[in-house]
């Protein structure tokens, strides 16, 4: 990491002796935008980070009690991208710094800070097709795949944070093609390892397999708007994008998938079940309004990992069940946004985890789009139909 960071310097340093041309340096274009003189390569070099005031009080009785206030840097991140050799070889490497990105080692990958959060290449080997190779995110519900640094409220649901497939190591296809007039579809298909991000000591289980399918009836989003939220670009015509996701994690070691502890046994052996997630999402822009809906389910052939025995339960439990995020907001003139979400949680009783339900209102202010932007939402939590936790967060995103 140390080396990492001298580098970036050097790459300072470097443009007024070697680049053949600087272009897009505007804030929020990137930092560093480097051409090779035989436009062989080109980086593009953009940091990011978030910083949050959050505030938190638990219902205790008739009140709410308890609070906890902190500040937290909750992203800190540098990204390389651009193309190697020629235009249809393009490559994203994106670093994460702060405790939350690094955090997660253990005995699989070799108790490390995991650092890497993208370190993919992406080849356009025919017209509509693409090939990637790597760690990235997977092609699961859209909400994980909108950068965290386009998002509309605070972070995202709890959903999300309960049910994604996130990153992996592997191999990715994508296609997309014209239906007739402008609708557009697009299919998306992966092989990846099953555990995760950063992992060395794999693979433990067996393969995970992800396919989602795009639906776009009315042609495409201004500067890719599906995978961003809010409507920035102001949608002259209405806009809409229906994605399916089919996930199949086999003989899953981890009790979600790609996450969460691993199923050890007393033995050291380590336990291992099927695990299916589905996805079902949309998203609609039009004239500044914007809304996201998602439906998550996830089963598995045995959820209570057991002993070599196959009767006796280690303690660890796969996280089943099934979430529904509906999400909206409106981007008034003046940049000032309004924005609402409603979330549930209904998980399987041998989880042991009672039913949630999550309402959220937010307020943003645009400056420079997502790229420099001022958040604030207050959350209100219930479990098992009793109230549980109010929750206000405040913070602003800064990306070069």
């Amino acid at each position: 990491m140390k080396k990492i960071l001298l580098l970036i310097p050097i790459l300072f340093l470097s443009i007024n002796t070697q680049a053949q041309e600087i272009s897009d340096t505007s804030f929020g274009k990137g930092l560093i935008n480097f051409v090779a003189k035989d436009s062989t390569f080109s980086v593009k070099f953009a940091p990011r980070f978030q910083v949050r005031s959050m505030s938190s009080w638990d219902h205790n009785g008739d009140i709410y009690a308890n609070p906890e206030h902190n500040f937290i840097v909750r992203r800190a991140r540098l990204k390389f991208d651009g193309f190697a050799y020629n235009k249809n070889l393009i490559y994203k490497i994106e670093l994460g710094l702060s405790n939350r990105d690094i955090s997660g080692a253990n005995a699989f990958n070799r108790n490390t800070p995991r650092y890497i959060l993208d370190a993919v290449i992406k080849w356009k080997f025919a017209k509509n097709w693409e090939f990637w190779a790597g760690q990235t995110k997977l092609p699961g519900n859209v909400e994980r795949v909108v950068s965290s640094g386009n998002l509309q409220l605070i972070d995202r649901s709890l959903l999300n944070s309960r049910f994604n497939i996130d990153r992996d190591l592997g191999i990715q296809l994508r296609h997309k093609s014209n239906l007739g007039g402008d609708f557009l579809m697009r299919e998306k298909f992966s092989i990846s390892q099953g555990e995760g991000r950063n992992v060395t000591e794999g693979n433990e289980g067996g393969l995970q397999y992800t396919a989602r399918l795009e639906l776009l009836p009315f042609g495409a989003f201004k500067s890719k708007g599906d995978y961003s939220q809010s409507d920035l670009k102001r949608e002259e015509k209405p806009k809409l994008m229906l994605g399916f996701t089919y996930n199949f994690n086999e003989e899953a070691v981890r009790e979600r998938g790609f996450a969460g502890d691993y199923m050890v046994r007393a033995d050291e052996t380590i336990y291992g079940t099927d695990q299916t997630t589905i996805f079902v999402d949309a998203m609609y822009k039009f004239n500044g309004f914007s809304f996201m809906g998602e439906y998550a389910n996830r089963t598995a052939d045995n959820e209570i990992a057991t002993e070599v025995d196959g009767v006796t339960p280690t303690g660890d439990v796969v996280l089943t069940g099934n979430a529904l995020n509906l999400q909206a907001g409106y981007l008034f003139k003046n940049n000032y946004e309004i924005a609402a979400r409603f979330t549930t949680l209904e998980f399987e009783s041998v989880t042991g985890k009672d039913p949630t339900k999550q309402y959220t209102l937010g307020f943003n202010k645009f400056v420079v789009g997502h790229k420099l932007k001022i958040q604030s939402d207050l959350s209100y939590t219930t479990v098992d139909g009793e109230a549980d936790n109010i929750t206000f967060r405040l913070g602003f995103d800064l990306h070069f």
